[in-house]
């Protein structure tokens, strides 16, 4: 008899996304799973084929395959021998979380010892330090390896571990509810699957105990606010012979009190005095690099004017290449004046006239032509 197409039987198109596979697997397998269908030889059969599409069809090459050949390319093994279940050798509910998240989540049946836990700290730099890269200490509190033991959580040189007997070495026990086999972390041996008979008295069988490391952080140049820098195996040290964590590292940058930065382009506002907006002036302004950069302001320069200078923004992260840098003119209207220096002002206010103040001029001709509209 011709096997049913595996996405006929998951009732989804031959386009799916893998999301979509999921969702249909997850919906016909807690349907047909003969824990809710007990005695029912045709739901059992179902459940064995909705098990053996979805192991192939969620994994790229397997779909690719049968996608070009069909049956055909599975013909010296398919399913429970492909990867599916097999109820025959005692498949519950828990077993579909595990293959469809197990990998996800860390779980699956035998894995132990644990990996160490991964750790999160963070550091404040400035951002000339962002610029340049910088080398930064951090204090971390976190679980190393217990010296006393070498980290086997036994005061015996032979380890002294046993496999749990709670649950033969599989780290989850299970449960029967109702229709429902419910699986969760062996209390016994908290997942690790081996119990040690003599623990060591300064670690108390854990393998590790807390401690305080001093890490130096390497923080590359054109490193970015919020950026987190892995550090692989400065995490928490693992049960005996698991590997340790990872250490995470999340960079915050100061504000500047010049400087602002947005990506690899950094942005200055130069405060002018009006003379010098109105006259033209040479202004000597820092560059992000600590050198000093002289920019030619020419005459009748706005408020809101900008001045680009090129390679002379941030650091481009992995490069050598630089952004740019964007002076922004700030026209600063003169306050305190002296007696002369407003009877100077009063002149030129005298004197002013549509080409000296082009903009203010056009703006007001079409107020007055608004009021002599009727406001139309």
């Amino acid at each position: 008899m011709a096997k049913q197409d595996y996405y006929a039987i998951l009732g989804v198109a031959r386009d799916a996304s893998a999301d979509d596979l999921k969702k249909a697997y997850r919906k016909l397998a807690m349907q047909f799973h003969p824990d809710r269908n007990p005695g029912d030889k045709k739901a059992e059969a179902r459940f064995k084929e909705i098990n053996e599409a979805y192991d192939v069809l969620k994994d790229d090459q397997k779909r690719a395959a049968y996608d070009r050949f069909g049956h055909a390319a599975f013909e010296q093994g398919g399913g429970a021998g492909a990867g599916g279940f097999d109820f025959g050798q005692g498949v519950g509910l828990g077993d579909i979380f595990d293959h469809m998240f197990g990998d996800f989540m860390g779980g699956g049946r035998g894995r132990s010892p644990r990996q160490g836990g991964d750790i999160r700290a963070g550091i404040e730099i400035d951002l000339a330090d962002a610029f340049a890269g910088t080398k930064s200490q951090l204090r971390v509190p976190t679980r190393v390896a217990c010296e006393a033991c070498a980290g086997t959580g036994s005061e015996s040189k032979d380890r002294g571990n046993e496999t749990c007997a709670t649950c033969a070495g599989a780290g989850k026990v299970r449960a029967q509810q109702g229709f429902f086999l419910i699986e969760r972390t062996c209390p016994t041996c908290g997942g690790q699957g081996r119990v040690v008979r003599n623990p060591c008295r300064i670690c108390h069988g854990a393998g590790t105990v807390q401690r305080e490391r001093t890490l130096q952080v390497q923080v590359p140049a054109g490193v970015e606010d919020g950026t987190r820098i892995r550090l692989a195996g400065e995490g928490e040290a693992g049960g005996p012979g698991a590997p340790p964590g990872d250490l995470y590292v999340h960079v915050s940058i100061r504000p500047h009190p010049i400087f602002q930065r947005d990506g690899a382009n950094v942005f200055c506002r130069v405060p002018l005095r009006m003379t010098q907006a109105a006259l033209g002036a040479d202004v000597e302004v820092p560059a992000i690099d600590g050198s000093k950069t002289r920019v030619k302001i020419p005459p009748g320069t706005q408020a809101g004017d900008q001045f680009r200078l090129r390679g002379k923004g941030f650091s481009v992260l992995r490069s050598a290449a630089r952004g740019d840098m964007f002076i922004q003119v700030a026209v600063e209207t003169p306050q305190h004046l002296t007696h002369r220096q407003r009877e100077l002002l009063e002149e030129f206010e005298a004197e002013a006239n549509a080409r000296s103040s082009p903009e203010s001029e056009g703006f007001f001709a079409k107020v007055r032509e608004f009021f002599e509209g009727g406001g139309r």
